[in-house]
């Protein structure tokens, strides 16, 4: 169609034009507006765009922090991931932090046989493991958040706690300065006796045959071990004690004392499990006993024995020891909180059975066939309560 135009004036104030369009303006018309659609909808699409970017972005977000999370796990070692199954992560773990104890004492044994350099007093040997304990036990609670001294209700345990711990300690440097080092072993290793026999009164433990007998058969292990050092050093002790005109009563009231200290040991092996339980933290009970025996050492030292100034290797040497000493008493306190004490206490006769299979194998201990029925008898009693003390108790 052709465009025309006409003007219609009315009065000349008034202009009214119209405009006709043939069909290929109208179709340019229809293209242009396609044009323009097509320009708008980019606009429509980028309005959108933000919407599918937001949503884009938390997801890529959330993936860096699930890395960074799980990033940690990959690096733990695998040391480290076999202390915490043997900590909480099996129903063995009271055994476990039992017998990683032993290991740690025994441990302590070899490198105070092997690198002691100079001859340093018992009560000071004391003195700085109980206070590198009262040192590392303080950061312990601090760096978790819970409170030094715990609760309030179960402060009156962890009061007998230490100072039947520390009585214990004092007979048992009394004893051993006193009496042939075999026979102070001997008595030491009564402890686990008294501790299932005080649990059964105390804590009302029921005591299975299998249990008595499992008891029965470490330490028959260790009369094993200890018989021919015995027989030995009694002879030599008798011959030195006619010289220096040394009385038999004396050596029996030393042997006294020993046997008193594990009595005591065995009442504090009792009132860890009670206290460690009611706080929920056994690092409180090493605490409150590391509280008293620290000063109490440390008084004892000044008192009944001459102050030796350490060397930088003694003095290392016993720093090493107080660090192994506070992870010993850890684990221990937390298997006993775990575990019934006359399972745990069988599998510290384990620490007796390694020093003297390391003694045979470096050739310090001459072999015999005592020692090494003795630990025979001794790895069979704790192999049958680690591996099969759960599961019965489960059942």
């Amino acid at each position: 169609m052709a465009a025309s135009e006409d003007t219609i004036t009315d009065d000349g104030n008034h202009t009214v034009e119209l405009t006709v369009l043939d069909n290929e303006e109208s179709a340019a018309n229809g293209g242009s507006a396609a044009a323009s659609s097509e320009e708008i909808t980019p606009l429509l699409t980028q309005i959108e765009r933000p919407k599918i970017n937001i949503f884009s972005v938390s997801r890529s977000r959330r993936k860096p922090r699930e890395l960074v999370i799980k990033a940690p796990e990959t690096e733990i070692s695998p040391v480290s991931q076999f202390m915490l199954w043997a900590w909480s992560g099996s129903r063995y773990s009271g055994l476990l932090c039992m017998a990683l104890s032993s290991v740690i004492y025994f441990v302590m044994e070899i490198l105070s046989e092997n690198f002691t350099a100079q001859s340093i007093p018992l009560f000071e040997t004391a003195f700085v493991r109980c206070t590198v304990t009262l040192i590392l036990s303080y950061i312990w609670l601090r760096r978790i958040g819970l409170p030094i001294f715990g609760a309030t209700h179960p402060r009156k345990l962890l009061l007998l706690r230490s100072l039947v711990g520390y009585l214990s300690l004092l007979s048992f440097i009394y004893c051993i300065q006193r009496i042939p080092f075999s026979l102070a072993i001997l008595l030491s290793f009564t402890t686990p006796i008294m501790a299932s026999i005080v649990a059964r009164i105390i804590l009302y433990e029921k005591l299975k045959i299998t249990e008595i007998g499992g008891l029965a058969c470490s330490f028959s292990g260790m009369l094993f071990i200890f018989q021919q050092m015995l027989t030995t050093q009694g002879t030599e002790k008798t011959e030195e004690a006619s010289n220096s005109s040394f009385r038999g009563s004396n050596h029996i009231y030393a042997a006294l004392i020993g046997f008193f200290s594990s009595i005591t040991g065995g009442i504090s092996y009792c009132l860890i499990k009670a206290a460690a339980k009611a706080t929920d933290q056994p690092v409180v009970t090493v605490l409150s006993f590391a509280i008293l025996a620290s000063p109490a050492a440390g008084i004892c030292t000044f008192a009944f024995e001459e102050f030796v100034l350490p060397s930088f290797n003694s003095l290392s040497l016993m720093l090493a020891l107080g660090i192994l000493s506070f992870l010993a008493e850890v684990f221990l306190a937390h298997g006993l909180q775990l575990e019934k004490i006359n399972k745990a206490a069988n599998v510290m006769f384990m620490e007796a059975a390694l020093s003297q299979l390391w003694g045979i194998g470096t050739s310090s201990i001459a072999p015999s066939l005592g020692r090494l029925v003795g630990c025979i008898l001794i790895l069979i009693s704790v192999s049958f309560t680690m591996f099969f003390g759960p599961e019965k108790e489960n059942e």
